[in-house]
């Protein structure tokens, strides 16, 4: 997995790993979930990628947008 940039500083994302149609989010609690296309859109999905890689902004959107639209957790 990608090490998260957290620009801002205030993130609860540690890392990340991306697939052509899901992200995996690994939050500092360390647990990992899982975003497809299937469970969260593909619009969201890019976006979350777009989001990662910059390394600002990925856990305000989860936040907002597809918190609870992950396909499974990974532990």
């Amino acid at each position: 997995m990608e090490t998260y940039a957290d620009k801002n500083g205030n993130s609860g994302i540690s890392s990340y790993k991306l697939g052509t149609d899901y992200i995996w989010v690994r939050f500092t609690s360390g647990v990992t979930y899982e975003y497809t296309y299937s469970s969260a859109g593909s619009s969201s999905i890019e976006i979350m990628k777009s989001l990662a890689i910059s390394g600002s902004g990925l856990n305000s959107y989860i936040m907002k947008y597809v918190k609870k639209s992950y396909s499974r957790i990974i532990r």
